[in-house]
Protein backbone atom coordinates (compact mmCIF):
# COMPACT_ATOMS: atom_id res chain seq x y z
CA UNK A 1 0.00 0.00 0.00
CA UNK A 2 1.31 3.40 -0.93
CA UNK A 3 0.75 6.54 1.14
CA UNK A 4 1.03 10.04 -0.25
CA UNK A 5 0.49 13.37 1.47
CA UNK A 6 0.11 16.44 -0.68
CA UNK A 7 -1.42 19.87 0.00
CA UNK A 8 -4.40 19.02 2.20
CA UNK A 9 -4.80 15.52 0.81
CA UNK A 10 -4.00 11.98 1.85
CA UNK A 11 -3.95 9.22 -0.77
CA UNK A 12 -3.76 5.46 -0.32
CA UNK A 13 -3.17 3.13 -3.28
CA UNK A 14 -3.69 -0.57 -2.74
CA UNK A 15 -2.44 -3.47 -4.83
CA UNK A 16 -4.89 -6.17 -5.88
CA UNK A 17 -3.67 -8.41 -3.05
CA UNK A 18 -4.16 -5.61 -0.51
CA UNK A 19 -7.69 -4.92 -1.81
CA UNK A 20 -8.49 -8.61 -1.30
CA UNK A 21 -6.99 -8.58 2.20
CA UNK A 22 -9.05 -5.49 3.06
CA UNK A 23 -12.21 -7.16 1.71
CA UNK A 24 -11.63 -10.28 3.81
CA UNK A 25 -10.13 -8.92 7.03
CA UNK A 26 -11.47 -5.39 7.09
CA UNK A 27 -7.99 -3.97 7.62
CA UNK A 28 -4.73 -3.60 5.80
CA UNK A 29 -1.67 -1.90 7.31
CA UNK A 30 1.94 -1.09 6.54
CA UNK A 31 4.64 -0.33 9.09
CA UNK A 32 7.64 1.78 8.12
CA UNK A 33 10.66 1.79 10.45
CA UNK A 34 11.86 5.35 10.97
CA UNK A 35 14.36 4.48 13.67
CA UNK A 36 15.85 1.57 15.60
CA UNK A 37 12.98 0.88 18.02
CA UNK A 38 9.31 0.00 17.63
CA UNK A 39 8.44 3.43 19.04
CA UNK A 40 10.16 4.94 15.99
CA UNK A 41 7.88 3.17 13.49
CA UNK A 42 5.04 4.70 11.51
CA UNK A 43 2.04 2.48 10.78
CA UNK A 44 -0.58 3.53 8.29
CA UNK A 45 -3.74 1.55 7.81
CA UNK A 46 -7.06 1.33 6.01
CA UNK A 47 -9.85 -0.05 8.15
CA UNK A 48 -13.48 -0.94 7.59
CA UNK A 49 -15.65 0.84 10.16
CA UNK A 50 -18.99 -0.55 11.23
CA UNK A 51 -21.60 2.12 11.95
CA UNK A 52 -19.17 4.98 11.37
CA UNK A 53 -18.60 7.70 8.84
CA UNK A 54 -15.43 8.27 6.84
CA UNK A 55 -12.78 9.45 9.29
CA UNK A 56 -9.10 9.48 10.10
CA UNK A 57 -7.41 8.77 13.42
CA UNK A 58 -3.79 9.46 14.26
CA UNK A 59 -1.39 9.39 17.16
CA UNK A 60 1.42 7.35 18.69
CA UNK A 61 3.05 6.55 15.35
CA UNK A 62 -0.14 5.49 13.58
CA UNK A 63 -2.50 6.92 10.96
CA UNK A 64 -5.72 5.03 10.23
CA UNK A 65 -8.27 5.86 7.56
CA UNK A 66 -11.66 4.40 8.44
CA UNK A 67 -14.18 3.71 5.69
CA UNK A 68 -17.88 3.00 6.30
CA UNK A 69 -18.56 -0.72 5.86
CA UNK A 70 -21.15 -0.27 3.09
CA UNK A 71 -18.77 1.85 1.00
CA UNK A 72 -15.89 -0.54 1.66
CA UNK A 73 -17.93 -3.55 0.57
CA UNK A 74 -19.10 -1.88 -2.63
CA UNK A 75 -15.56 -0.70 -3.47
CA UNK A 76 -13.97 -4.14 -2.96
CA UNK A 77 -16.70 -6.12 -4.72
CA UNK A 78 -17.09 -4.03 -7.89
CA UNK A 79 -14.87 -2.48 -10.54
CA UNK A 80 -15.13 0.92 -8.81
CA UNK A 81 -11.56 2.21 -8.74
CA UNK A 82 -11.65 4.75 -5.94
CA UNK A 83 -13.27 6.23 -2.89
CA UNK A 84 -13.04 9.86 -1.92
CA UNK A 85 -14.14 12.02 0.95
CA UNK A 86 -13.35 15.47 2.25
CA UNK A 87 -13.07 15.78 6.02
CA UNK A 88 -13.02 19.05 7.92
CA UNK A 89 -10.06 18.70 10.29
CA UNK A 90 -10.54 22.18 11.73
CA UNK A 91 -12.40 25.31 10.70
CA UNK A 92 -11.48 26.06 7.07
CA UNK A 93 -9.02 23.13 6.98
CA UNK A 94 -10.35 20.37 4.72
CA UNK A 95 -8.44 17.15 4.18
CA UNK A 96 -9.24 15.24 1.00
CA UNK A 97 -8.97 11.45 1.35
CA UNK A 98 -8.42 9.35 -1.78
CA UNK A 99 -8.36 5.55 -1.70
CA UNK A 100 -7.58 3.85 -4.99
CA UNK A 101 -7.01 0.42 -6.45
CA UNK A 102 -3.53 0.21 -7.96
CA UNK A 103 -4.30 -2.89 -10.00
CA UNK A 104 -1.67 -2.32 -12.67
CA UNK A 105 1.05 -2.24 -10.04
CA UNK A 106 3.26 -5.35 -10.12
CA UNK A 107 5.88 -5.07 -7.39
Amino acid sequence: MKLRFEDHSLRLRLSEEEVQQFAQAGRVAVTVPLGPTAADHLTYALERAENEEFRITHGAGAITVKVPATLAHHWTSTDQNGLTATLMMAQDQPLKILIEKDLDCRH
